[in-house]
């Protein structure tokens, strides 16, 4: 009776205050949805093929500096573009069920493609507990949740911890990316994960500097075998 009746407080106020489309912010979206049926099209169209070829967007970011399996990006990332938009909200504007979505999005498409089938664990990328605290939510553990209820595999949302607190990426160059995140990350449960097929997921790959310190950490580990899943990828960096 309470939830049926949030649900309906709910639909009531948004007659009154829509909830606008968080890709384009200008037309309403109906109850339950995050974009506008014009918005929600376009991403359809956006949506990458490569994930189902071995070699692709995402594998070619590590070529000749770490051995990932497989790899996989639901969008393009441009900017200002519905992507940026969307992980924007996602990232900054406290909107975690963009996170949810996206990943159940792209765990549906995973599961189709046969090499995707026998992961393991899903691992996101860490926040350190310092910026963890500042946001209230890692963004990339609500990416793998959605993407663990789509493909059912296990999501570990600590597999691996993030022990130094470094800053923000976005303005760096390829070369200070690479730096600021070198040695920041370190293997939670050495035993469980020793052996397995690992699915890092982060929300944007753009040189993938963060991605290889955290496969670096991952490929220590004897027999262990490292695959990436991100929502958007930058094609030009």
């Amino acid at each position: 009776m309470v939830v049926l009746m949030k649900g309906l407080l709910k639909d009531f106020l948004s007659l009154f205050y829509p909830q606008l489309c968080l890709a384009c912010k200008n037309e309403a979206v109906q109850s339950g949805q995050i974009n506008c049926i014009a918005c929600e099209y376009a991403l359809q169209k956006m949506e990458l093929a490569s994930y189902t070829e071995q070699e692709n967007l995402v594998t070619g970011k590590f070529w000749g500096r770490v051995p990932i399996k497989y790899g996989a990006a639901l969008y393009p990332f441009t900017k200002e573009g519905r992507t940026q938009k969307l992980i924007h909200e996602l990232k900054y504007k406290g909107q975690k069920e963009v996170g949810i979505l996206l990943g159940k999005r792209l765990g549906r498409k995973l599961k189709e493609v046969t090499y995707f089938r026998n992961i393991d664990f899903i691992v996101p990328v860490p926040l350190h507990p310092k910026k963890l605290k500042i946001r209230g939510y890692n963004q990339a553990a609500l990416i793998a949740e959605g993407l663990s209820e789509s493909m059912e595999i296990p999501y570990l949302s600590n597999g691996l911890i993030r022990t130094i607190h470094s800053k923000s990426q976005t303005k760096k160059t390829r070369e200070e990316r690479f730096k600021n995140v070198s040695d920041v990350f370190q293997v939670s449960d050495n035993l469980l994960l020793e052996g397995k097929h690992i699915l890092l997921v982060d929300d944007v790959l753009t040189t993938g500097a963060t991605i290889e310190s955290c496969a670096l950490q991952l490929l220590q580990l004897p027999n262990t075998t490292v695959s990436v899943a991100v929502i958007g990828v930058v094609v030009d960096a």
